[in-house]
C-alpha cells in the first residue's frame, strides 16, 4: 500500500519502502501507511462527490478542473469577505488582506534579530546597490529615512551575490542577547521605490510575497495598479498566514538553539540553506517543522520539560494556515484536511491541496504542469507526523533535541 504514497511523493524506491518498515519496526504499529493511504483515497473520493461528481466516472483530470471552479467561487467569496468588490483589482485587495491579516486573533509573537543589531550589520557592511537606488551617499541617512524592513527585503533583489554571501558571514557573528520578542508585522513596499527591482522576483516566483525570518516581517512587494490577476485573494491571503506560521516555526527553533555554543552558525546555515537533519527517526532526518509541529498539538500539560525555559507552549502553538482561514471564511472548509490528500496521473499527483490549487488558478498553470509543491511537502509532513505519535519513537526524537551530537544512521539499500 506503500506504492501509492511513493508515487505520490516522487520518492526513490526501494528505499521509501524500507524506511516506512523500519519505522513501523521500530514503532511496534504496523499498518500506519496502509491506514494513511486508504484515508487518501476516502478523501478524495467523499470530495468529488461533494463536487457533484461520480467518483466512479471521474478523469483525475476532470476533478482538476472542477476543482479549479470551486477555487474560483471561493475566490469570489473571500474578496467579499475582506471588503473587496473586484477579485482582479491587485491595489485595491493588498491592503485589505493586510488589514484583514492584521485582524485574525493567533499568536503573531517571534524571537528575532533586535533592529538595532540589524541596524549595525547595515552600517558595517552598506548595501551600495540600495544606497545608489534611492540617492543616499550614508548609509546612516538612509537608515534613518527609511523602513529597515523594507530594506532588509530588497538586499535579495539590489544586491548581487556575492555581497549576499559575504553580508549572510556576518550572521555568524550574532549572540543570544542580539535577538528579541516583538510582534511579526506585514510591510507593504512601496512601488515607486521598489517597483522595479522588485519586478524580476515577482516574475520568478510568480506572487508578490516573502518573508524575513530573521527579522519577523511579511513583506508585500509592489505590483503596479493597473495589473489584474485572477484569483490573488485566494492565494496571497493563506500565504500570508503561512508565513505567519513559518516566522513563528523558526523562532521557536532558534530559541531552542540559542543554548548551542555555535549559535551564530547554526542561524547561517538555517537562513541559507534550511537544513532538515533536526533529529533522526529510524533514519530519516526529520525537520524542525514536523517536530514543532506534533508538539505543538499537545495538550499544555503535556508539553516535556526539554522544551523549557527557552521555548514554552506557545512557541510551539500550531495551527496550520488553512485552519486561520477557515475561522476566518467558514465557507473555506471544503479544504479542511485535504493538504496532505492527492491522486495519480500520468506521473504527477493531482492535488487537493488548497495553496497548489490557488497557484495552479492564479497563474492558468496548464494540467500537465500543475502545482504539486505545497502538497508534497506536506505529506511528508503528515507520514512523519503519524509515526513519530509512537511513544516509542515520540522519546527516540526528544532525546535527540537533548544532546548536541546526533548521529545519522545508515540505511543499506538490499540488493
Amino acid at each position: 500500500m506503500s506504492r501509492l504514497l511513493s508515487e505520490l511523493l516522487g520518492a526513490k524506491e526501494p528505499l521509501f519502502s524500507l524506511s516506512l518498515r523500519q519505522l513501523e519496526q521500530a514503532a511496534g504499529r504496523p499498518g500506519v501507511d496502509i491506514r494513511l493511504t486508504a484515508e487518501i483515497i476516502g478523501q478524495v473520493r467523499q470530495k468529488t462527490a461533494e463536487l457533484g461528481l461520480d467518483p466512479d466516472d471521474t478523469t483525475p483530470e476532470e476533478l482538476y478542473h472542477a476543482l479549479l471552479t470551486k477555487i474560483e467561487e471561493q475566490d469570489r467569496q473571500l474578496v467579499k469577505q475582506i471588503g473587496g468588490s473586484d477579485p482582479e483589482n491587485i491595489a485595491q485587495l493588498m491592503p485589505l488582506m493586510k488589514k484583514a491579516w492584521e485582524g485574525i486573533d493567533t499568536p503573531k509573537t517571534c524571537w528575532v534579530i533586535k533592529r538595532s543589531v540589524a541596524k549595525k550589520m547595515l552600517k558595517k557592511m552598506p548595501p551600495k546597490n540600495i544606497m545608489k537606488h534611492l540617492h543616499y551617499r550614508s548609509v546612516d541617512s538612509m537608515l534613518k529615512n527609511e523602513n529597515l524592513a523594507e530594506i532588509y527585503g530588497a538586499l535579495r533583489f539590489a544586491e548581487d551575490s556575492d555581497w549576499l554571501l559575504k553580508f549572510n558571514e556576518g550572521y555568524r557573528r550574532l549572540k543570544p542577547s542580539d535577538f528579541q520578542t516583538r510582534k511579526i508585522e506585514i510591510v507593504q513596499m512601496s512601488l515607486e521605490r521598489w517597483g522595479d527591482i522588485a519586478a524580476p522576483f515577482i516574475h520568478k516566483k510568480r506572487h508578490n510575497i516573502t518573508h524575513l525570518k530573521e527579522l519577523g516581517v511579511i513583506l508585500m512587494l509592489p505590483i503596479t495598479p493597473q495589473t489584474h490577476l485572477r484569483g490573488v485573494t485566494i492565494f496571497v491571503f493563506p500565504l500570508l498566514l503561512h508565513y505567519l506560521q513559518e516566522i513563528r516555526l523558526y523562532s521557536a527553533f532558534f530559541k531552542l538553539e540559542q543554548v548551542k555554543p555555535n549559535f551564530g552558525e547554526i542561524v547561517v546555515e538555517t537562513l541559507n540553506a534550511d537544513p532538515g537533519h533536526h533529529a533522526i527517526m529510524e533514519g530519516q532526518h526529520i525537520h524542525w517543522r514536523v517536530i514543532q509541529r506534533y508538539f505543538g498539538k499537545l495538550e499544555k500539560e503535556k508539553h516535556p520539560e526539554i522544551f523549557e525555559p527557552h521555548v514554552q507552549p506557545e512557541d510551539l502553538h500550531w495551527r496550520k494556515a488553512e485552519d486561520l482561514l477557515y475561522a476566518f471564511d467558514p465557507s473555506l472548509g471544503f479544504w479542511r484536511d485535504l493538504d496532505y490528500v492527492g491522486i495519480m496521473d500520468k506521473g504527477r499527483p493531482v492535488t487537493l491541496n488548497l495553496l497548489d490549487m490557488a497557484a495552479s488558478y492564479v497563474n492558468q498553470t496548464p494540467y500537465k504542469d500543475r502545482a504539486i509543491y505545497h502538497f508534497r511537502e506536506s505529506l511528508w509532513n503528515e507520514i512523519f507526523m503519524r509515526y513519530m505519535g509512537q511513544e516509542i519513537l515520540e522519546q527516540q526524537i526528544l532525546k535527540q533535541l537533548d544532546n548536541d551530537m546526533i548521529e545519522p544512521e545508515d540505511i543499506e539499500v538490499p540488493r
